[in-house]
């Protein structure tokens, strides 16, 4: 490690404590460098789920969560109408307890009611609840990074990508996926910075469980004994603490949750986030304002070459679109 980049991880946490409220950018931005090695979770101290609207830089924004980094006390806002995600000072936002509802909220009260399907009587167990078909025309492209011993798939990625225009892609990322493709998450962060892909990265769990054979009703984040808040917060926190920021979606493992996992999502304002057309297993062509899923771990092929024919046919609704604009 030469000089110039040692001295730059030395200064990493924020902006300078010294400086005042007023001379801080907005968004906060808690820096991480590309070419640096990937930081651990505990880099995001006091990380806990709170509900307040604040005004900071003249915009209202509901504050999530609230954290605190290098010394410096942060707070994860979502503007309510956009659902747009950002990280703010907390030194330089106006905030009260959170008063009646908005947009944003009353999506999260909504698609965590939605139980999806029930795959037999008196299961307990739910499959693809949640937002599944998103508004209007064109489609919703969202890949999946559970964890995989394979690298991830840039090529697909890159294919995607046009001259002058971000194309845009939401990831759900877990968080033993990220910890073992330093590499490849540096990739992407590149991609996205540089302006070639608009990436909005979505939680899919921390450790994404998954044991070949059991019935799903046992398997993914329903197997017993799993800590709620580490799957979800830790995830948060391990993209916080390496330059990114979490959005308001979470992609369920499998899409297979249940009534509690539900109640979960919604005390920590969370939308769940499925599809009505993964794939790789579904035969049907995808309908305008379909959420796409694939698998970019390099784990499920056979949805990438779906999708290429389906694109080549001119069987894809287009164009892709955010997915803040699904709900």
């Amino acid at each position: 490690m030469n000089k110039a980049l040692a001295l730059l991880l030395a200064l990493w946490p924020l902006a300078a404590t010294g400086a005042r409220a007023t001379d801080r950018p907005s968004p906060a931005k808690v820096e991480a460098p590309l070419g640096a090695p990937l930081q651990p979770l505990q880099r995001v101290e006091d990380y806990r789920v709170i509900l307040k609207t604040c005004s900071a830089a003249g915009k209202q924004r509901v504050a999530v969560r609230e954290m605190r980094v290098g010394g410096e006390k942060l707070l994860l806002t979502v503007d309510p109408q956009t659902l747009a995600a950002s990280l703010e000072y907390a030194d330089g936002s106006d905030c009260s307890e959170a008063q009646g509802t908005s947009r944003f909220l009353e999506l999260v009260d909504h698609y965590a009611a939605d139980m999806g399907k029930q795959p037999s009587a008196g299961a307990t167990w739910l499959e693809n609840a949640g937002l599944k078909h998103g508004r209007g025309e064109g489609a919703y492209l969202t890949g999946d990074l559970c964890p995989s011993r394979k690298p991830l798939d840039r090529a697909f990625l890159q294919s995607l990508e046009k001259p002058g225009e971000a194309a845009p892609v939401a990831l759900a990322v877990s968080g033993l996926w990220l910890t073992h493709h330093p590499a490849d998450f540096a990739w992407l962060r590149r991609e996205k910075a540089e302006g070639r892909l608009a990436i909005t990265f979505v939680n899919h769990s921390y450790s994404h469980p998954y044991r070949p054979g059991l019935p799903d009703g046992q398997n993914f984040l329903l197997e017993p004994g799993l800590d709620k808040d580490r799957e979800v917060l830790d995830l948060e926190r391990l993209l916080i603490a390496n330059g990114e920021t979490p959005s308001v979606f979470f992609r369920f493992p499998g899409l297979i949750s249940d009534r509690e996992w539900m109640a979960t999502l919604r005390r920590d304002h969370l939308i769940p986030l499925g599809s009505d057309a993964w794939l790789a297993v579904s035969p049907a062509k995808p309908p305008g304002g379909a959420i796409l899923l694939v698998h970019a771990n390099g784990n499920e092929p056979f949805g990438l070459n779906r999708f290429d024919s389906l694109r080549q046919k001119g069987e894809l609704p287009k164009p892709f679109r955010p997915i803040n604009e699904a709900p």
